[in-house]
């Protein structure tokens, strides 16, 4: 009796161990393709303080994303040390997609001209994905009597480092944007760094410095209360926004292209899976009408496009950045 009770009881086990075995199974693809995953909040780490633009833009998206993913995202901003203090915070999280980085074009120029000290942006990080870019204008102080491009670059090869130009900081996409206009034109700017672009632009229309490569958020206003001269744009074709206003390109800079963007990276290691999701969840909410509007007014476009597409652009934006800092002899303070 004993023995059939045994037997019984054994058998019973078996089963169950193999129903939990197909079970296990059953399941192991949802895992794989990230179905199971999120479980709990995401965090989404912005390196720079709150009530910016950047931050803007990080809360619209982390809205929408919510309910693409049905869990909550919250905003943790986490500046200083030129965004450095978020991107640490994030390459040392856990590789699980509850934690992310919202990055900006300084993400790639201050890995390019801080490589020593600097994080190494395509072995640590995961792209995920780019959610939209735009130029930046070239903008001069109205004392200077510049109306176009061309009477820069004339005044500027005439009298090398007669011109100076501002910027948010070294390493900052205003600063290698103007190292890069001199080494396409040919030309000898003097570099005026600053502590952020808002006391920048300040002494730019105090006519403390004179040339300024700014993002449209930080110049827009100025430009439309006509208290700084707009030159041209540093995109490869003419900003929506400024129709009337010709390319670097158009004025006479030969292999020119400058943008900044915006995007969201994760801490390498992170799942295929995790990432896949998360970058539909992405390109699904750069469809809202929200979003769209909060680009437009930062002077971009919303870009819906593959981690891999991502990727690939950081790869070639950190080589190009490399080669500017090279040329330029820049040297991380």
């Amino acid at each position: 009796m004993r023995s059939v009770l045994k037997s019984e009881l054994n058998s019973r086990l078996s089963f169950l161990a193999r129903a939990g075995l197909v079970a296990a199974v059953a399941a192991a693809p949802l895992l794989a393709w990230g179905q199971a995953y999120p479980q709990r909040p995401i965090t989404m780490i912005v390196p720079f303080a709150a009530g910016g633009g950047t931050d803007s833009i990080a809360r619209d998206l982390a809205k929408q994303m919510q309910e693409q993913l049905g869990q909550t995202v919250i905003v943790d901003n986490r500046g200083g040390a030129g965004g450095s203090i978020g991107v640490d915070y994030v390459a040392q999280a856990a590789a699980d997609g509850y934690t992310l980085l919202f990055v900006t074009s300084t993400f790639v120029t201050r890995a390019a001209t801080e490589p020593a000290t600097s994080r190494d942006i395509l072995k640590e990080f995961a792209p995920v994905a780019m959610i939209g870019r735009g130029p930046l204008l070239v903008v001069a102080n109205k004392e200077t009597g510049m109306n176009t491009l061309a009477e820069m670059l004339a005044r500027a090869k005439a009298k090398p480092n007669s011109l100076n130009f501002c910027s948010a900081g070294i390493g900052s996409i205003n600063h290698l944007a103007g190292e890069l206009f001199s080494q396409r034109a040919g030309v000898k700017m003097t570099h005026v760094p600053y502590k952020g672009s808002a006391p920048a632009a300040v002494d730019l229309i105090a006519g403390q410095v004179q040339v300024f490569f700014a993002t449209v958020p930080t110049i827009g206003t100025y430009v439309k209360s006509d208290r700084v001269k707009l030159l041209a744009v540093t995109s490869a074709q003419r900003s929506p926004q400024y129709p009337n206003v010709p390319t670097v390109e158009e004025s006479g800079v030969k292999d020119f292209d400058v943008s900044t963007w915006w995007g969201v990276v994760a801490r390498a290691g992170t799942t295929a899976a995790v990432v896949n999701k998360l970058n539909a969840s992405i390109n699904e909410s750069l469809a809202s009408a929200a979003i769209r509007e909060r680009l437009k007014n930062e002077g971009a476009d919303a870009y819906r496009g593959s981690a891999a597409e991502f990727g690939r652009m950081l790869s070639t934006e950190l080589a190009a950045w490399k080669k500017t800092v090279a040329a330029a002899g820049i040297q991380a303070q």
